[in-house]
């Protein structure tokens, strides 16, 4: 999976569930992709990875705090994801 510019994006319901959103060479974030591409795997859940440092709204919000999992549009994890805490909010 590539590192994907978010800015200008509109969101839609067609959108992926889970969003990582984090930094190249981070890793943490390497971590955090690890299991959460093993959880959507299993639970056939789309979920995309954004770079903070291609979205100046990004970097000012989350710049400080990745990686960072949004599940559904709300904040879920930072710093590190829990395989359990993630599994648990897909089946909500």
């Amino acid at each position: 999976m590539f590192w994907r510019r978010s800015r200008g994006r509109e969101v839609d319901p067609g959108e992926p569930r889970i969003v990582l959103i984090g930094r190249p060479g981070c890793h943490l974030c390497d971590d955090a992709e690890a299991i959460i591409a093993r959880v959507a795997a299993e639970s056939e859940t789309r979920w995309v990875k954004v770079s903070v440092d291609d979205d100046p709204d990004l970097l000012a919000r989350w710049g400080d705090q990745v990686p960072v999992t949004l599940v559904d549009g709300r904040p879920h994890d930072f710093y590190r994801v829990s395989e359990n805490r993630l599994r648990a909010a897909l089946k909500r």
